[in-house]
């Protein structure tokens, strides 16, 4: 008899530990889509980070325009700098009408790696006027936070200083009052986004 309930117990406890971790995985998940959940959906953006000439920046610097936010990192192979050279293509069709009202922003996820002159480096490549932003390591976290994305160190063997940053890989666009508009998943055409940042410009 004593066997038979330790063994309900145990059972039990094996239970509650797997909708924990069940629990766990959706939360992140949810909180880190491809979009943010209902909840969040009324986001601003927030943050002070130095940007790649070595000026703090806060978001009120860019009031009054629409921002295109990435989260990424200097040494990523292939995610960055596809997205941004996506931001770049829409930032030249854009032209001159419409391009001053639209300031794209590259915040890095690699403070350790990603110093303003690193950045300083990475984000002039794709000729679009985008501002690289990074600071430290609880700056990044906090903005991380702020913006509800993930990012995580891998360390792997192959890999630059021995790791990679797993991240979200979504492009956030911003209205001209800071609040959240909408996510682009990765992989959106930059006529898709053209089409609609041209749309929401007009009106």
């Amino acid at each position: 008899m004593r066997l038979k309930t330790i063994r309900w117990i145990l059972w039990g406890i094996t239970g509650a530990v797997s909708l924990s971790l069940a629990f766990a995985i959706l939360w992140r998940d949810d909180r880190f889509g491809t979009e943010p959940s209902r909840e969040t959906d009324a986001f601003r953006a927030d943050f002070e980070l130095t940007d790649h000439q070595g000026m703090v920046r806060t978001d009120e610097d860019f009031a009054g325009r629409w921002l295109l936010v990435f989260f990424g990192f200097a040494n990523c192979p292939d995610i960055c700098p596809t997205t941004l050279a996506e931001v770049a293509a829409v930032m030249d069709e854009l032209g001159e009408s419409g391009a001053p009202r639209v300031q794209p922003l590259f915040i890095s996820v690699d403070p350790e790696r990603d110093t303003p002159a690193a950045l300083a480096e990475f984000v002039p490549r794709f000729e679009a006027g985008i501002v690289g932003l990074t600071g430290t390591s609880a700056q990044i976290s906090a903005t991380a936070r702020s913006f509800y994305i993930y990012y995580e160190k891998i360390e792997e063997a192959a890999a630059l200083d021995g790791y990679s940053m797993s991240h979200s890989s979504q492009l956030f666009l911003f209205g001209p009052d800071g609040a959240y508009v909408t996510a682009y998943a990765y992989g959106t055409p930059a006529e898709e986004i053209l089409a609609d940042l041209n749309e929401r410009l007009e009106s």
